[in-house]
């Protein structure tokens, strides 16, 4: 049993209204509103050792698979162009030679070379990979950064728990889930936390003082009105004013970094961002996601593709470099994905179109397999031949990665059930 001083502590309240809910209600207990039914339809096990961080690298805009991880050297120009493949340090791995500084890590990767979906079109194909669920009007579903979030408490309560870098503000984030799984969006890695000082001429007192009686005001229209916006909006800012009171605040200012290791990552929002998620990670995010736009290459398809790769190529290959010499690579796991892949053949612009029928993707760390392809495509990166994977099973894979319950469903306050991956199955040969 718990004492009276334990259940004041939000996190053993937590777990003793859990154990309260499954024994009497029979179904499991979260924060917020969302309850959870028991679920284990197929009675896939929970990870042992399970990933404590994600940092999530997506391609907006649809990167070109054949030009990228999933290269043909041995197709026709009409689909290869005059690109080659490079070989790398896991035996048997080829890929782009757009990938120079990557090829010596793919020793730590495991590459996904059969993803398949049937949704060509940019905004819904971006909702449904990040989200799990096809986009509707009637409904916000979560980001794969929230599940993660709802599920496990903060590594460290003075930070958030889901930084979005570069990404906007349009893009998929808590859903129903509410403010407590929100992001924390950061426009630009290299400018830090905007806004998170006191204006000027105000000191700390004063502050204090005004907050306090903003506290009060709060308290009177909350008890009278019982509003849950209002509600939200008050632990929106409590936590703000927690951060920026916070000494873990200076995690966000990379100029602490050297000048060297910075140019390491690259002089670009995206290495930037990189560089920034893993001094997040370090410090006790959970999720950080990081975006590089700029893969619709409807026209001059392998100019564009090898200027976006050298910006990927640099930051990605310092990202899991200091990583794997700092060994926070065991315990984070990072994920590179996109949409969908580009059409083989070249098109009269000397481009690639939309192509969801193949493109792929790529994990590392977190007890992933290292110097690993699963799956294949056809002789001109057509359409999978082996091992299939859905955005469903994608997803799937870094929920169990992560050591989420795969079947446990969540109900939406409309009393809708959600599970995590959308009943996608995981593809547990890339674990080790």
């Amino acid at each position: 049993m718990f004492t009276s001083s334990e259940i004041s502590n939000p996190r053993t309240r937590r777990a003793f209204m859990a154990g309260a809910a499954k024994a009497y209600l029979g179904v499991n207990f979260l924060s917020g509103d969302l309850m959870a039914a028991g679920g284990d339809d197929r009675k896939i096990p929970l990870r042992k050792n399970p990933a404590k961080k994600v940092i999530y690298l997506y391609m907006s805009g649809g990167m070109s698979h054949l030009d990228t991880l999933d290269p043909k050297s041995d197709a026709p120009s009409e689909i290869r162009g005059n690109l080659s493949s490079i070989k790398t340090s896991a035996s048997g791995v080829r890929v782009s030679e757009y990938l120079p500084k990557m090829a010596k890590h793919m020793d730590k990767v495991a590459v996904v070379n059969s993803l398949h979906s049937k949704q060509g079109a940019h905004e819904q194909a971006r909702y449904l990979m990040k989200t799990n669920y096809a986009k509707r009007g009637t409904i916000q579903h979560p980001h794969m950064g929230a599940w993660f979030l709802k599920y496990e408490d903060r590594i460290n309560e003075q930070l958030p728990g889901f930084v979005s870098i570069n990404s906007g503000s349009k893009e998929a984030g808590a859903g129903f889930f509410g403010v407590d799984c929100q992001p924390l969006i950061i426009g630009k890695p290299e400018s830090g936390l905007q806004n998170s000082k006191h204006f000027p001429g105000i000191s700390d007192t004063d502050f204090m003082r005004r907050r306090k009686l903003s506290e009060r005001i709060d308290q009177k229209f909350q008890a009278k009105y019982k509003d849950k916006n209002a509600s939200a909006y008050t632990a929106i800012y409590q936590e703000a004013v927690t951060l920026m009171r916070s000494s873990d605040l200076k995690v966000f200012d990379i100029s602490q970094e050297n000048q060297s290791l910075r140019a390491r990552y690259g002089d670009h929002a995206f290495g930037q961002g990189c560089l920034l998620a893993r001094r997040l990670s370090e410090s006790g995010v959970r999720s950080v996601e990081v975006q590089l736009g700029g893969w619709d290459t409807h026209q001059d398809n392998f100019q564009r593709v090898q200027s976006n790769t050298a910006i990927l190529d640099q930051a990605l290959s310092a990202l899991i470099g200091d990583l794997h010499q700092s060994g926070m690579l065991e315990e984070t796991l990072v994920v590179l994905t996109t949409e969908f892949g580009r059409t083989p053949k070249i098109n009269q612009n000397a481009g690639r179109d939309h192509y969801p029928k193949a493109f792929s993707a790529m994990l590392a760390g977190g007890g992933v397999k290292g110097g690993l392809v699963y799956g294949k495509t056809d002789e001109k990166g057509s359409e999978p031949v082996e091992n299939p994977v859905t955005i469903g099973d994608f997803n799937a894979t870094i929920a169990y990665g992560c050591g989420l319950p795969l079947d446990q469903r969540l109900f939406s306050k409309n009393a809708r059930p959600f599970t995590v991956a959308n009943h996608g199955d995981p593809v547990m040969e890339l674990f080790s």
